[in-house]
């Protein structure tokens, strides 16, 4: 059964996250000792987390889309 949930998308970006460059990242963004460091790690915290909603919202859309496409029993 195919399903309309994110999940690779949502997969990849939990390794994104979760992976020691990612949580340093994280880390910088909100515990560094140096205010500059921590503007410019919560800059890029931002930045990464809209790519990855993005990302999440285009793979939801393409399912809904590609889900209704059969449902109507569209070959093409």
């Amino acid at each position: 059964m195919r399903t309309r949930w994110p999940w690779i998308s949502l997969l990849l970006s939990a390794v994104l996250v979760l992976n020691p460059v990612g949580l340093d990242t994280l880390h910088s963004a909100f515990f560094a000792g140096e205010q500059l460091a921590r503007s410019i790690g919560q800059a890029v915290v931002l930045i990464a987390l809209a790519i990855m909603a993005g990302a999440i919202l285009l793979e939801w859309l393409v399912r809904t889309l590609i889900s209704r496409r059969r449902a109507r029993g569209a070959s093409t």
